[in-house]
């Protein structure tokens, strides 16, 4: 699969702007500018996924923030709070609210109701997994892009991810959460090697730019 060029941009750990009829950012953090925002996904309020400071780079006073509810006292303006299995159409984008959690691992329980997002906008649907394990919850979820974290530690390792991406089986599949608090570009490398032949797998470079290894 090939996305629009400059449609999707990679900022580093788990950051992300999407860029068609809206203007979308997921989980900004440590940007240094970029166009003004119409909706901001923030998965949970852990300071590397939900930063005020980041967040005030790209707002307008219009800009419509999705998140959950321990992320609210850290923001402020037209805020809305979801939890998973929500499904709202905000901003001229739909997004499909799903879970994030860890399995077997602390820092990210199932309890706190943390968010990863489906969102459909111009005909393409993309999944931001938040910080997660493979969870039961993957399977049922179709899309052309999903955004999988690999450094492991506090999510899922390689190996994991791509299990993850087996059960998935989108079009197109990006890397996320090494290169910065923890993992290596090793990780997203294995993660493609993995995939290779089953489903497409691009490395974004920081400038928003695609490298594709593997081929579904």
């Amino acid at each position: 699969m090939t996305i629009p060029q400059d449609m999707l941009t990679w900022f580093g750990h788990s950051s992300f702007l999407i860029r068609g009829s809206r203007i979308v950012y997921i989980d900004p953090y440590q940007i240094q500018a970029g166009p003004k925002a119409d909706l901001i996904l923030i998965t949970h309020s852990h300071y590397d996924h939900c930063s005020s400071e980041d967040v005030a780079k790209i707002a307008r006073p219009d800009t419509i923030i999705v998140t959950e509810k321990t992320g609210l006292k850290k923001l402020t303006g037209d805020v809305r709070i979801v939890v998973p299995g929500d499904t709202l159409d905000v901003a001229g984008v739909r997004v499909e609210v799903m879970p994030a959690y860890n399995v077997g691992k602390k820092f990210h329980p199932q309890k706190n109701g943390w968010l990863g997002f489906v969102l459909l906008m111009d005909g393409l649907r993309f999944y931001h997994a938040g910080d997660t394990d493979r969870i039961p919850e993957m399977t049922g979820i179709r899309v052309d892009v999903a955004m999988l974290p690999v450094s492991g530690t506090y999510v899922m390792t390689a190996a994991e991810a791509a299990a993850a991406a087996k059960d998935i089986m989108p079009g197109l599949t990006v890397p996320m959460h090494y290169g910065s608090l923890v993992g290596s570009d090793s990780d997203a490398r294995e993660f493609a090697r993995l995939l290779q032949g089953v489903v497409q797998v691009a490395i974004l470079p920081l400038d928003g730019g695609a490298s594709d290894s593997g081929g579904r």
